[in-house]
């Protein structure tokens, strides 16, 4: 037995969902963007066109880096099928990066072809305008869309001369019967996904075929997604390509709703008008949909998937009166999207709402094909589940990336000889098996030798009847060393506006002293970075 070897024949790669959606709801609704709708049957021929041009009439080689800067446009859709179907390794970039990032980016991923969607062209120039001298630039085909008014300053002069060709020139000259390349082995890479940087230099994470086929069906499976459900795209398809939902979409023949930018009011009139059943944002979005001014609770429940960053109590239970269900999952760019979900007992619909609200804020548990742990760094032990002793986050299974593009030393640095994937995320165990992330490894404040989680005490602050907005960093203290201290944004419609006084009364009555903000500043309105997963 020990000669049979993985092939071929053998091997998962996910773009089979589109061909497979393409015969079961070929007629069926793919992609609505504003007044553009596309069938599976169209997707799958579109996808197979700029996968042909891709490969042909621009040479992308087999095993290349094809980068896209796009909102959630159907381009930005297709191209997660089109450039894994021309061989190719596909790059998703933030919109939200500067022209700094995004070339160091480029640079670093030998990027052969960028897809710009216009209003993102002064920012591709002037990242490409940084690259070193005789330093190759990638080509650049332009996504133009002709519902927006292009933002960008540039000319059109420099638009024919700085872009190779538009998106739709590809969709027109390619081999609708194109024999998309299949990967050689399901190990090839996939993708490549660069982490936020929030923790250090951002680095390129990068999964295979295997890998993404496995996250988008745990992904799927625990989420309990039905047939042809309607998808709205509130997360950005940047983001660890929308979590693989981007593939999974196809797999189950749901309807997409894209939208390129987005509001608590945009969002429930697309909810009515397409009758959404499913969608996926970051703490940030319930926290704008729950308070989205002169809005009726939902006629039909709406499935939302939280992740990205540990979402309070309070704003989950304001999301639920407005008739959504809220699930939670955690997970990192590194490990595929989300792979870790707060599985709902049914059991749990009995609690009164403050308390189901509190479970569901706890990340969960692991997938069958995951396993998860919460260990002493020290000493490699697992922690307590008694949901007080913290620890070091480790996750192993195939949702795991290969590794980090050409750095090897961060590469073992996170997957290491024991077996896990060390995330760097601070949590503990529930004695009843569940995960609770407290905090990300560098956003723990130290005060006094005490470990302070600034997620728990934003969590505090949530509760605040008058808190729309809050998040807690370390300020630095003579004495102390570090100090809490809470940004906070009060609701529009309060009257009686708490001082800070006030603030850092209530928290003492909720938190141990040294856990207190001992600075509180207000804002009329926090920076809002979508987190990554």
């Amino acid at each position: 037995m020990e000669k049979l070897k993985p092939n071929p024949a053998n091997s998962s790669p996910p773009l089979g969902y589109l061909e497979r959606a393409a015969i079961v709801y070929g007629d069926c609704p793919s992609v609505v963007y504003n007044r553009t709708t596309y069938t599976w049957s169209e997707t799958n021929t579109r996808c197979l066109r700029v996968a042909s041009s891709i490969a042909t009439w621009l040479g992308v080689k087999r095993g290349e880096v094809v980068s896209v800067i796009s909102p959630n446009v159907p381009a930005m859709y297709e191209l997660h099928f089109a450039v894994p179907m021309a061989g190719a390794v596909l790059n998703t970039i933030n919109t939200r990066l500067d022209a700094r990032i995004v070339s160091v980016m480029l640079l670093h991923s030998e990027s052969k072809l960028v897809f710009v969607d216009q209003h993102s062209v002064d920012l591709i120039l002037d990242a490409v305008s940084r690259f070193p001298l005789n330093t190759p630039i990638p080509r650049l085909v332009l996504i133009r869309d002709r519902y927006e008014v292009p933002s960008s300053s540039s000319t059109s002069l420099n638009l024919i001369d700085s872009f190779h060709c538009e998106y739709e020139d590809l969709v027109e000259i390619g081999d609708p019967e194109f024999q998309w390349l299949k990967p050689a082995n399901e190990w090839d890479p996939m993708v490549l996904n660069y982490t936020s940087g929030t923790t250090s230099a951002p680095k390129g994470v990068v999964h295979c075929h295997r890998a993404i086929f496995m996250v988008t069906h745990d992904s799927l499976l625990e989420w309990s997604v039905p047939k042809q459900p309607v998808f709205l795209w509130a997360l950005p398809m940047f983001h660890a390509n929308g979590w693989c939902y981007t593939w999974g979409t196809a797999a189950v023949g749901a309807t997409n709703i894209c939208l390129r930018k987005f509001d608590g009011p945009i969002i429930f009139d697309l909810i009515r008008w397409h009758g959404v059943t499913h969608m996926c944002g970051a703490p940030v979005v319930l926290n704008m949909l729950s308070n989205s001014p002169n809005v009726e609770t939902l006629k039909n429940p709406v499935q939302i998937l939280t992740a990205g960053a540990p979402p309070p109590a309070a704003v989950v239970e304001r999301t639920e009166v407005l008739g959504f269900i809220v699930s939670h999952a955690y997970g990192l760019t590194e490990v595929g999207g989300v792979s870790v979900f707060c599985a709902w007992k049914k059991k749990w619909n009995q609690l009164p709402a403050t308390e189901r609200a509190r479970l569901k804020a706890r990340q969960g548990v692991a997938p069958a094909m995951t396993e998860i742990d919460v260990i002493d760094p020290n000493s490699g032990v697992s922690v307590k589940r008694d949901g007080l002793t913290m620890g070091e986050v480790v996750l192993r299974g195939g949702c795991v990336m290969l590794g980090y593009l050409n750095d090897a030393m961060a590469t073992a640095k996170a997957v290491r000889d024991d077996g896990w994937f060390y995330t760097g995320d601070v949590g503990v165990m529930h004695p009843d098996g569940y995960l609770e992330i407290k905090d990300r490894s560098k956003d723990v404040i130290i005060s006094g030798g005490e470990n302070v989680s600034s997620v728990e005490v934003e969590s505090i602050l949530y509760d605040h009847p008058a808190v729309d907005e809050a998040a807690v960093v370390a300020w630095p203290d003579d004495f102390w060393g570090e100090t809490p201290c809470a940004f906070i944004a009060l609701k529009k419609e309060t009257r009686v506006r708490p001082n800070k006084k006030e603030i850092v009364e209530y928290c003492r009555e909720k938190l141990p002293h040294y856990m207190v903000p001992k600075v509180v500043v207000f804002r009329d309105e926090l920076p809002k970075i979508l987190p990554k997963p």
